[in-house]
């Protein structure tokens, strides 16, 4: 596809959003509706841990902004969180367990800190490109999720895309906001599943007890 035919379809795509109330961009649109069903799931007796940018995720969870900590890297490893056992009522990563070398040992932690009866939601990829932050390890099915946490309490396990998403892509509008109208064709793309298609996916645990 030519650079101008580019130009043209993203230029008027864009001009038929304009003025439309929307939402995340097309890789974290379905995913976010899919896990606000989980709201009712965290808990709101106590402090959540945010790790590595992951405050929007728990706006979407509908949890307090104040009762969020949120602890990035370098400065805060979820592999190591300097943090003492039952510390936080809910985890959240949005996007994390690719980027770290040692995905069971993250799960573990972020289990660790947990309260008993504690959350922890994780979101991360399959089918994406490398993208390193600052490097770039893995890439998890719905059931690589649920056999990498088979020693917790699964909540719940799932994933989203379509391959549409990398046309998308190819004309420069990854991360546009999608608007929330239904005949929006950027809509119809970001909230199509195809599950041979995952290009994100997640796990919710929750600690014993």
């Amino acid at each position: 596809m030519s650079q101008i035919i580019k130009s043209l379809v993203r230029t008027t795509v864009r001009l038929t959003a304009r003025g439309l109330r929307s939402g995340p961009h097309i890789t974290r649109y379905a995913m976010y509706e899919a896990l606000r069903r989980y709201a009712p799931v965290v808990r709101n007796d106590g402090r959540t841990l945010a790790v590595s940018h992951s405050r929007p995720l728990c706006e979407v969870l509908g949890i307090a902004p104040a009762s969020v900590l949120e602890a990035n890297y370098p400065e805060c490893d979820l592999l190591s969180l300097p943090f003492e056992d039952g510390t936080f009522a809910n985890v959240v990563t949005d996007q994390v367990l690719e980027h770290v070398n040692d995905p069971r040992t993250a799960i573990a932690e972020s289990v660790r800190v947990l309260v008993p009866g504690g959350v922890a939601i994780h979101t991360t990829c399959f089918i994406n490109p490398i993208h390193d932050a600052p490097a770039d390890y893995w890439r998890f099915t719905p059931e690589a999720l649920h056999l990498l946490c088979r020693d917790y309490e699964i909540v719940g396990v799932g994933g989203w895309g379509n391959r549409l998403v990398w046309l998308v892509d190819a004309l420069g509008m990854r991360f546009d906001p999608i608007p929330h109208a239904t005949w929006h064709p950027l809509h119809k793309i970001a909230t199509r599943d195809d599950p041979a298609w995952p290009i994100v996916t997640w796990v919710v645990l929750r600690r014993p007890g």
